[in-house]
């Protein structure tokens, strides 16, 4: 009885051993393309080393109409929200006008519409509202002209407080969609 378990783990063993590699990973030669020497322990080419890169390289200029990389001049990117609310209230219009305006004007320009709460509530039903929130916006925005590929509504919940603590001060700063331009 014992020969016939031995047979089969030596027939596993041998399947084994031969599906092994005699490649040796460490031994892998490394082929530099960039172009450029770089002694061990030294700062990368085109790093902050105060010169110009030596890769050739050219850095990208910013055409002016893209200067401005945060949207609206002197227009707030916070829109708060009442406790368990998606309603925008109504002194926040008027800095989701603002925004809608821009991106009409710029119809390259793309936003994370960025849907936050309190952290009262579990995990799961801050995450849909704070998704409620970001897609009020969204809604608000496409129907003031916006175009939807220019619109992204993302919930992070609670888990990104603007404020620590817990009272009803540092709550309605965390019950918020932030507009961040990209």
């Amino acid at each position: 009885m014992k020969q016939r378990h031995i047979v089969p783990g030596l027939l596993l063993a041998a399947l084994l051993a031969g599906c092994g590699s005699s490649v040796k990973l460490d031994d892998v030669p490394v082929e530099d393309r960039s172009g450029t020497a770089v002694a061990p322990g030294t700062q990368n080419p085109g790093g902050n080393t105060g010169g110009a890169p030596q890769s050739g390289v050219t850095p990208v200029q910013v055409a002016p109409s893209l200067a401005n990389r945060e949207g609206p001049a002197n227009v707030a990117r916070l829109v708060y929200f009442d406790y368990d609310s998606d309603e925008i209230k109504p002194e926040f219009k008027a800095v989701v006008d603002a925004h809608a305006r821009f991106l009409r004007a710029n119809p390259s320009r793309r936003v994370a519409l960025e849907g936050h709460t309190d952290e009262r509530g579990g995990r799961e039903y801050n995450l849909a509202l704070g998704q409620r929130r970001a897609e009020a916006v969204r809604r608000a925005m496409s129907l003031l002209g916006v175009a939807d590929g220019q619109l992204e509504a993302v919930s992070f919940g609670k888990e990104k407080p603007a404020a620590t603590g817990t009272d009803e001060a540092a709550f309605a700063k965390n019950r918020r969609v932030e507009i961040t331009y990209r």
